[in-house]
């Protein structure tokens, strides 16, 4: 036998033995992969899960805690549900208007004219949270997003999609097609302000996903989200948000509140350097909003601290490589990763490389591979993205060919696999 056939042998054997291992857990990550539907909105009707009881103790029938540093998740209570947002999609529009200013498409000094529809719709004439803008005045865009944080404006926001994109319909499917870009896979925007629309659809997941994205994307901005109070046409109506009154650190964000949305509310605090957000929906009254954002922040503080996993720098892993000169490539975070875990201990923590392979050589350094998984029990708490610690050459016709004989193997048993 010469030496290029025992090594076909070798890495067919190799092969073999691998897919052998690996064929359970796939066949158990397919029974359990969640269905794809897209569900109704569910209200104050849905259900939720059972407390446990070291859970916080709130009322709210969707929740979720995140540490804002990576994004890691210390609590979630059916997150993934689609519900109605009410003034909570104000945060989409929030973001897509920072967007703008940020790209420099748009200025805080530009203008836009308050036109009857917003008038109409979100002025002194709906009888909703309004801004008091006067018709068919001029308003700089920088008093339109105060008035949308501050006071909640629905005007604001109608005059600002109007000034940016024409029409609110259009600017609604812009929302939708940002939050795409910005990762929210699901929520889905009808409007600029969240009055009832079933196409307005989000998940409190996602809520929060987006208000880690504005405060890391936008400090500068997201300091409004503080003010206490604000005065537009010689009328001063205090900040919504209920936690800025409290000392807990809180300094942000946004409230909303709808018959078919019931109470809801998104909050951040920081103590001691650390920065937490919290979501709560689906809750009977404003106090027991208020209620329930402190004691799921005050609940975050209390039990949990940070725990370094790897360092900045360290390698966590590597990657198979097909037909390259090396057989793997060493993966990096794009910093240190951390997560904040239970002081009382406990918690089962599991982490996992992700990716899609083997990776086709050559390879770049700094390239992209996968994604670092983290489990806290039974739920994923924290996704790192992982990118190639080095570059890796396209190797010899040699290698390629034991490399792409080892991927027949393995292709002919995994089809076996998907079959059991």
């Amino acid at each position: 036998m010469t030496a290029f056939c025992a090594r076909i042998v070798r890495a067919t054997t190799a092969a073999l033995f691998a897919v052998a291992v690996c064929a359970p857990a796939f066949a158990a990550t397919k029974a359990h992969r969640p269905g794809s539907g897209h569900k109704p909105a569910s209200g104050l009707a849905a259900k939720k899960d059972p407390a446990k009881k070291d859970d916080p103790p709130i009322n709210a029938k969707h929740a979720i805690l995140i540490d804002a540093e990576n994004g890691s998740v210390l609590f979630e209570r059916d997150p993934d549900v689609m519900i109605y947002p009410a003034s909570l999609a104000k945060l989409m529009t929030a973001e897509y208007v920072f967007n703008e200013i940020k790209q420099g498409r748009l200025n805080l000094t530009d203008e836009f004219p308050v036109s009857e529809n917003a008038w109409r719709k979100g002025g002194a004439p709906s009888r909703t949270s309004t801004m008091f803008a006067a018709l068919h005045s001029r308003i700089p865009v920088d008093a339109l997003i105060h008035g949308m944080i501050i006071q909640s404006a629905n005007d604001a926001c109608i005059v600002l999609a109007e000034g940016i994109s024409g029409t609110e319909a259009e600017f609604a499917r812009k929302l939708t097609e940002r939050a795409r870009a910005i990762g929210l896979t699901k929520s889905t925007f009808a409007n600029s302000n969240g009055l009832p629309d079933p196409g307005t659809q989000v998940t409190t997941r996602e809520l929060g996903l987006l208000a880690r994205h504005i405060i890391v994307t936008y400090p500068e901005l997201y300091k409004i989200y503080g003010q206490r109070d604000f005065t537009w046409n010689k009328i001063k109506q205090p900040n919504r948000n209920p936690l800025l009154a409290l000392e807990i650190g809180a300094d942000g964000m946004k409230t909303g509140f709808t018959k078919e949305a019931g109470y809801g509310l998104v909050g951040s605090a920081v103590q001691n350097g650390t920065r937490l957000i919290a979501v709560v929906n689906g809750l009977s009254s404003p106090k027991e909003r208020a209620e329930d954002g402190r004691k799921l922040l005050e609940w975050g503080f209390k039990n949990f601290d940070h725990r370094i996993l790897f360092a900045e720098g360290q390698i966590i892993g590597t990657a198979k490589v097909y037909g390259g000169a090396e057989g793997s490539v060493p993966l990096l975070a794009p910093g240190q990763v951390q997560v904040m875990m239970p002081k009382a201990g406990g918690d089962r923590l599991i982490a996992r490389i992700v990716y899609n392979g083997p990776v086709p050589a050559p390879v770049a350094k700094d390239q992209p591979i996968g994604v670092l998984r983290v489990w806290r029990n039974d739920k994923v708490i924290l996704n790192v993205p992982l990118k190639a610690a080095e570059a890796v050459a396209q190797g010899s016709l040699s290698q390629r060919a034991v490399d792409a004989a080892a991927e027949l193997v393995i292709g002919v048993f995994r089809a076996g696999a998907q079959k059991l």
